[in-house]
């Protein structure tokens, strides 16, 4: 592969000064990680976006996540001749091998994605219906919940489809039948937050009430 290239220099500089703090002063801990394997207590799907940052909002260590990210924080529904399979393999592993307890669900605001899909869908991104665009193929799986915000003033419309985002993505986690088994029995549970960037501040789905709210008003 002669196409690749050294790290870029910022990026040497961060590893090395975190081979000397962080690592230096966990040794032991990272030690046990890489002996015993991992044990996490929690499933993790949130967007790429770079400014989500879930371990910080959290504030989880190593081995306490296991993190799948993608763009705008999707699971697709249940398909095992499907061609999306790179969540629901990671979603498999968590659930079957790993045993977590708990699957989350991280949305957040002004979400790249979800402003395409919104773009997409109302006919103003006609690149992104291409066949040969991957972005919008993998946006496809959140149309149901661009048609559940159509009613709404247009200004409206991508916020609450960025909410749509999340419960679109827990409504097609039960349609794997070893979720539903698990959630079922008492063995998972399954949470939806929307994380505020420039507020710092997430609020969770409640399904009595049928919204999102603060977490302190739990």
């Amino acid at each position: 592969m002669k196409e690749a290239r050294p790290l870029p220099h910022y990026l040497v500089q961060r590893y090395q000064g975190w081979r000397a703090t962080a690592f230096s002063e966990n040794r032991a801990w990272y030690r046990r990680l890489a002996e015993e394997g991992q044990r996490p207590r929690a499933m993790v799907i949130a967007c790429c976006d770079s400014r989500v940052h879930v371990t910080s909002i959290f504030g989880a260590d190593s081995g306490e996540f296991f993190i799948h990210r993608n763009i705008a924080n999707l699971v697709p529904p249940y398909l095992p001749d499907g061609e999306q399979h790179g969540t629901s393999a990671a979603v498999e592993y968590a659930v079957n091998a790993l045993k977590v307890a708990h699957l989350v669900i991280v949305g957040h605001t002004s979400c790249g994605g979800v402003a395409g899909c919104h773009a997409m869908c109302s006919g103003h991104a006609p690149e992104l219906e291409e066949k040969t665009s991957f972005v919008g193929r993998w946006m496809d799986i959140l149309r149901p919940g661009y048609e559940r915000v159509l009613d709404l003033p247009e200004d409206q419309q991508v916020r609450e489809l960025e909410k749509q985002a999340v419960l679109v993505s827990l409504e097609n986690l039960m349609t794997f039948p070893f979720i539903k088994e698990k959630v079922d029995a008492g063995d998972l549970s399954l949470h939806g937050v929307l994380h505020d960037i420039a507020e710092g501040t997430i609020t969770q789905y409640d399904p009595a009430l049928g919204q999102f709210i603060t977490v302190s008003e739990r």
